[in-house]
């Protein structure tokens, strides 16, 4: 609840009395009303683990915190007083601030920040934006002094109509990190062409013919020659995105300062592109344009946009706990903003979150200097950052961010039972869950719409300590590769000795790609460019173009992988090279398996699979059962392999990722 600021009067001390009992009751019955709401514990200012400390949108951080009458206005208030074993309890509302802990908990006796029975808390990493004003002619006259083509644009149409108004803000000198906000939906910086306000089903546009190296040819091009001077361009081909600027410009084309990374040329056909940094293209509903010079926010809105909640984030991290262990976070919102900890951080546990708008950027050209997963930017310093050791992001709900839903660097970190979805907006390397460090595990999660992969696996062995392996299963990802081709549900590369890393018990399909001219790599478990010492077990896809796995062993070859009781087909990528593949077995798997011949050349092994023209009859394919039903020729057949294919009722072990009569594992987040 917010109380109104109500003003003085000069004269009438009468009036004063009788405000000052007026708010005086209101404050009684809201300290009451809250109390009533709080475990007795917590009302009295202790809890079994320490004390209990209060935040409420109608404290004041001169209190004491020790009950809800007395509560902090600001959660910073608690994390400066707390010590080992002290909670936090927020109470409904709304926090823009950036918390930063005084100190760490202890073993067993963390500090905890927690929302309060039933109560709706948001940390925000925003702040609003008023006094918006209509855009009028002698605005557009101004305008046109710096930007001659600005009369003549369909920002000029727009004005005109009476959809633009500005306002001032001071968002910095850098325009790819500036956010902006209606009413909780995040707005489109202006370009061309419109993408629509679906980040992860954008419009777009591909070059046409007569592009090459650093030009993009295009006859929708149709703006003045010299309009597109100085704009950014975004560019993506196959499995690379990457930001320059435009050189020079004319009807039909456009030139960038530098060709697109890898591919190093533009692909007709092939490689879409996006135009943004000209207020020309702010003509359409919920999208922005900002002039750091003049330090002034352009919005496209049907009506005053005082009438709604216009923000923009001004904070990237809600909780700083680079410097901090033995946290944990419940239950607690996040908007535009999220939590980082750091390289000394352990124990830390983010429980119950609901993260919205994550983190943003557009600027990746940092990274983006060579092929492949080296085109880092924003992959190891997006969405909820877990650094350092035995930290944890379970049991939350995390969506809407341009690179990930969450990043597992260090060792030993944990992210379970989480929905992740509408991540990776950019299509970069970044995923629902970015594991790179080592020792990693990334179970029971549901991954939907991303950008690239559901869940992108990088070996780092910089983390320190003994290296380990990698777990990922049960995991439920779909609608992957809306943005990126040459990707996968479950993707690692590249050249990497993975420790005995286990990708086991993922249910991987209904991919989403836009297809250009190159179709090759969507997949469900793709092991990328001579990745080896893996483990691809009990595995389900479909909708899969190369099927459930994909091995590729350019790169110096792909060895000692095991491949087994994987359903929904395969494809081996290899070079006709002895020993390219040694070590690797692919047993008991159903479904087709293509590009064998330079597999088996390579020293690859195949035995006791499903040949490719035998029904396994499943119990209902159709449904996406796919369990074998009692007349499965596949049952029986399997290799036994301890810890694989346990549990089936039959002599011996089954064929693909279900055993007959066991019951069916499930995947994904049960929250």
């Amino acid at each position: 609840m917010t109380l109104l600021r109500l003003r003085r009067p000069l004269a009438a001390m009468v009036i004063t009395t009788v405000i000052a009992t007026v708010v005086a009751t209101v404050l009684a019955t809201v300290v009451a009303t809250v109390s009533a709401a709080v475990p007795a514990a917590a009302a009295q200012g202790t809890s079994a683990g320490g004390t209990t400390y209060h935040v409420a949108p109608w404290g004041r951080d001169s209190a004491d915190g020790r009950s809800a009458a007395t509560a902090y206005r600001h959660i910073q208030r608690c994390a400066d007083v707390m010590t080992p074993g002290d909670t936090c309890l927020i109470q409904s509302g709304t926090y823009e601030e950036t918390v930063v802990p005084a100190r760490s908990g202890a073993a067993g006796l963390p500090i905890t920040y927690r929302a309060a029975p039933g109560a709706r808390v948001t940390v925000s990493g925003a702040k609003r934006i008023r006094g918006w004003s209509p855009v009028t002619g002698q605005d557009l006259a101004r305008i046109a002094q710096s930007d001659p083509y600005a009369p003549g644009s369909p920002f000029a149409q727009a004005v005109r109509d009476g959809h633009v108004y500005s306002a001032r803000a001071d968002l910095g000198r850098d325009v790819t990190t500036v956010q902006t906000f209606t009413d909780k939906r995040m707005n489109v910086e202006a370009q061309w062409p419109y993408p629509g306000l679906d980040l992860l089903e954008p419009a777009v546009r591909y070059a046409g013919p007569g592009s090459a190296e650093a030009t993009v040819a295009d006859d929708a091009l149709t703006r003045p020659a010299g309009y597109w001077n100085g704009a950014r361009v975004t560019t993506n081909y196959w499995y690379i995105t990457a930001t320059s600027t435009i050189k020079s410009s004319d009807v039909g084309s456009v030139v960038l300062d530098v060709a697109p990374p890898c591919v190093h040329k533009v692909i007709p056909k092939d490689t879409r592109y996006a135009l943004t940094g000209k207020i020309g293209e702010l003509a359409h509903p919920g999208t922005w344009f900002y002039d750091p010079a003049g330090k002034r926010l352009y919005l496209y809105s049907e009506d005053d946009p005082d009438r709604h909640v216009v923000e923009a984030k001004a904070r990237t991290l809600a909780f700083d706990l680079r410097n901090a262990s033995h946290t944990t976070i419940a239950g607690v919102g996040l908007f535009a903003s999220t939590v980082e900890t750091g390289p000394g951080s352990s124990h830390v546990v983010i429980d119950g979150i609901t993260g919205t708008y994550l983190s943003h950027y557009t600027d990746i050209t940092r990274g983006a200097t060579d092929c492949g997963s080296t085109v880092t930017r924003g992959v190891a310093d997006t969405g909820i950052v877990l650094n350092g050791t035995d930290n944890k992001v379970v049991n939350s709900d995390l969506s809407l961010s341009a690179g990930n839903g969450i990043a597992l660097r260090g060792m030993r970190n944990t992210a379970t039972n989480n929905v992740i979805h509408d991540v990776d907006y950019l299509g970069t390397y970044a995923a629902g869950v970015a594991v790179q460090g080592n020792s990693q595990t990334v179970t029971h999660n549901t991954i939907y719409r991303v950008g690239r992969s559901g869940v992108n696996l990088q070996w780092d062995n910089a983390a320190g300590g003994t290296p380990g392996p990698d777990r990922i299963a049960y995991n439920d990802i779909s609608q992957y590769a809306r943005l990126s081709l040459d990707v996968a549900a479950v993707y690692t590369c590249c050249g990497s000795d993975m420790l005995g890393t286990s990708i086991d018990h993922n249910v991987l399909h209904d991919p989403a790609p836009r297809w250009g001219a190159t179709k090759f790599g969507v997949t469900g478990v793709y092991a990328d460019n001579g990745q080896s010492n893996i483990t691809i077990a009990a595995n389900v896809g479909w909708g899969n173009p190369e099927g459930t796995v994909m091995l590729n062993g350019l790169g110096g070859g792909s060895h000692n992988n095991g491949v087994y009781n994987n359903t929904g087909g395969m494809t081996m990528f290899y070079v006709k090279e002895p020993g390219n593949s040694t070590g690797t077995k692919v047993y008991n798997n159903i479904g087709p398996i293509r590009g064998l011949d330079g597999a088996t050349n390579g020293g690859m092994v195949l035995s006791n699979n499903l040949p490719a023209d035998v029904d396994p009859l499943f119990v209902d394919p159709a449904g996406r059962d796919y369990r074998l039903s009692e007349a499965s020729p596949a049952r029986n057949q399997a290799i036994p392999l301890p810890g694989v294919n346990d549990g089936s009722t039959d002599p011996l072990p089954s064929l693909g990722a279900y055993q007959y009569g066991a019951p069916k594992w499930v995947a994904g987040a049960t929250r």
